[in-house]
């Protein structure tokens, strides 16, 4: 079997190529390196073992269609991708053309080249928009959804909402429409939060990394300014620890005659949901520490509830999470405190 991993020196991509590097498969990543982070992360991937790294935008479509052409790929693991809503808002053009136009010119050129290619998509929760007609209860620390009771799934009603949702939810439904009409092997994934080791976490994007890294500040420097959250705090997303979402597109992938053409609601599930209060206490806990913040107004369209049912998972590759929220803060939280000690020692 030969992947391609697009995005592949980016957080969930590295750690796909990881596990395909060390079962000894043959793997390429492609990746434009723009994002921070990503040059550290092939640094580490080469020292891993033997990967082909294919430097291109998945912009650009004569790079897509260089390496689809080249490489002849039996799978796909599509990440590369415009992945933060702030920076969605800040340059629309921007993101629509990373993650529409990046998808398509994917999708054209598999199918020109190579149409039994599997390709495993990457989409988000924000296709679901703000969901707003679920109908929240506030309590002390967290919302709840009493009328999901194991989280939202598939049949939710679309409902794009900021240029990122647009972005990602046209991708993702033209990966399913080049099932249909084109007989493509494609795959969709809708997840909100993984987190773990190899994300260089930011304000914008991968928040329980971004937390870990204000908690051993807050440690390390008891003085500086209160950090900053947007909303109450209680707003309630399920963490899915990285390891289980390699699982997961691996499984989707091998099993690729019951995964085509759908699209899956992915997460941490119920036992896994966490606010970001909940989270603050998981730190001081670890730390210990008192996490001091600052209110900021909410996000525009920012979902107050979203934690993904895994049953279609379940019943169709027999997947579900394995790593509970306590582990994979810990974990995360270890990596953060390596990079911090690494940052000091430069």
């Amino acid at each position: 079997m030969k992947y391609l991993v697009t995005g592949g020196c980016g957080f969930v991509g590295s750690n796909i190529v990881s596990r395909l590097t060390r079962q000894g498969e043959s793997v390429a990543l492609f990746d434009n390196l723009t994002r921070h982070g990503a040059a550290a992360n092939l640094d580490w991937l080469k020292s891993l073992g033997p990967q082909q790294f294919v430097h291109g935008d998945i912009r650009n479509p004569h790079d897509v269609d260089r390496a689809i052409s080249s490489l002849m790929p039996d799978v796909i693991f599509h990440l590369g991708g415009q992945v933060a809503m702030t920076t969605s808002m800040e340059n629309p053009r921007h993101d629509f053309e990373v993650n529409v136009v990046g998808s398509l010119n994917l999708l054209e050129s598999v199918r020109r080249h190579c149409p039994q290619t599997t390709i495993v998509y990457s989409s988000s929760n924000k296709v679901y928009g703000g969901l707003d007609s679920a109908a929240l209860v506030e309590g002390a620390r967290r919302y709840t959804v009493p009328s999901f009771p194991h989280g939202l799934d598939e049949t939710a009603p679309l409902d794009f909402q900021t240029p990122y949702g647009c972005s990602k939810g046209a991708a993702d439904q033209y990966m399913l429409d080049y099932a249909r009409s084109f007989g493509l092997k494609t795959v969709v994934f809708r997840h909100s939060t993984i987190y773990g080791g190899r994300q260089f976490a930011t304000f914008d994007q991968g928040w329980v990394g971004w937390f870990c890294q204000q908690a051993i500040a807050i440690q390390n420097y008891p003085s500086r300014p209160p950090f900053t959250i947007s909303g109450n705090g209680k707003q309630v997303r399920d963490l899915l620890f990285v390891d289980d979402a390699v699982d997961c597109y691996l499984q989707a992938a091998a099993n690729i005659e019951q995964t085509r053409g759908q699209a899956f609601n992915i997460g941490g599930g119920m036992d896994n949901s966490c606010s970001l209060l909940e989270l603050f206490d998981i730190l001081e806990t670890l730390l210990p520490i008192k996490m001091i913040y600052r209110e900021l107004p909410w996000r525009h369209s920012d979902q107050k509830f979203f934690v993904a049912n895994n049953a279609k998972a379940l019943r169709l590759i027999c997947w579900q999470p394995r790593v509970t929220k306590a582990v994979g803060v810990a974990a995360t939280l270890q990596w953060a405190k390596e990079q911090f000690k690494s940052q000091r020692q430069r």
